[in-house]
């Protein structure tokens, strides 16, 4: 009798482990879409050109712009693994990114600081494996019609380190990753893929808004997604927010700037500006942490709205 009710206690207890340990939330995991801060020893043994503050990129990945405009609707059977975006042999300009409109069309109610502020630029073209094309219908061959959104990321890691990750060619469809753009610490603007072509920034993820549930399957293999109507923007995040943990220090005012900045050239209303931790369904990100929301309103009142950056398939591209 004894040995059983030894018995029953253990199993009591062994049960209750394991009850603990499957209940236990797993693990956060702040980096935005993929492990940033791995060494690539391929982008970073190669001639690199340099500019201030560092920032180093492969030029030669810069010699060849993608085929502009979107297709018509994806594949039902994409190849394994999928194809790398097509290229042309016309080198990459900043026209391809945004078209800078003549001073004249800049709205004179517009604060002066919004007016005068104007941050560095710079092209770092992501490899043609890590971006996809956009499509005009999904699927199912339902319109994909979604008025485009702006989803904040934060890097987690080193701009450089986001850059050679996006230049290295990843035949891994696990590793494939994008931002269209990224917001350095010193305010720095880095294009990684033209805004016609789809980011591959969120993973399982569903924008909320009036109109509903907002999500796009483009891959049979992959749950739906907010890329096929989203701009991509991250943030590099400082020093002191390598971890894992929830908050740190916050982002520079250069970066609030620029990103302000930036978001004007957009267009996109306030209401469809988001966050990588809004739209995830995973339940694993929480960026851009410490982001201060107030701050950024303010300055993207200052500055004008323009539509120098057109995302998505638009008849101007």
């Amino acid at each position: 009798m004894q040995v059983k009710r030894l018995v029953a206690i253990a199993f009591f207890f062994l049960t209750l482990v394991i009850f603990i340990f499957l209940a236990e939330p797993a693990k956060t995991k702040v980096i935005a879409d993929a492990k940033f801060t791995e060494r690539h020893p391929s982008i970073s043994q190669r001639t690199t050109q340099r500019t201030t503050q560092n920032i180093s990129f492969s030029p030669e990945i810069n010699q060849f712009a993608p085929v502009k405009g979107c297709e018509n609707q994806p594949p039902a059977k994409p190849p394994e693994p999928s194809l790398p975006a097509a290229l042309t042999s016309i080198p990459i300009t900043l026209e391809r990114f945004r078209k800078p409109l003549p001073i004249s069309t800049t709205n004179p109610a517009s604060s002066e600081k919004g007016i005068t502020y104007t941050p560095s630029e710079v092209i770092a073209l992501a490899a043609a494996s890590n971006y996809g094309e956009r499509y005009l219908n999904d699927l199912s061959g339902q319109p994909a019609n979604n008025p485009p959104i702006i989803v904040l990321h934060e890097t987690v890691g080193s701009a450089n380190s986001v850059i050679n990750f996006f230049q290295e060619f990843h035949t891994d469809e696990g590793n494939q990753a994008s931002y269209h753009t990224l917001v350095a610490l010193d305010g720095r603007i880095i294009y990684f893929v033209p805004p016609d072509k789809r980011a591959f920034g969120a993973g399982n993820s569903v924008f909320v808004s009036s109109l509903g549930t907002e999500s796009v399957q483009t891959n049979p293999r992959y749950p739906s997604s907010v890329n096929n109507f989203a701009y991509h923007i991250s943030l590099e995040t400082p020093a002191d927010g390598m971890h894992d943990g929830y908050t740190h220090s916050g982002y520079t005012e250069a970066q609030y700037q620029s990103l302000a900045w930036l978001v004007a050239k957009t267009d996109v209303p306030l209401e469809r500006i988001t966050t990588h931790k809004t739209v995830d369904r995973s339940g694993s990100r929480i960026d851009p942490r410490s982001f201060n929301f107030n701050l950024f309103q303010n300055l993207l009142s200052q500055y004008p709205k323009t539509k120098e950056i057109s995302i998505g398939c638009s008849s101007t591209l």
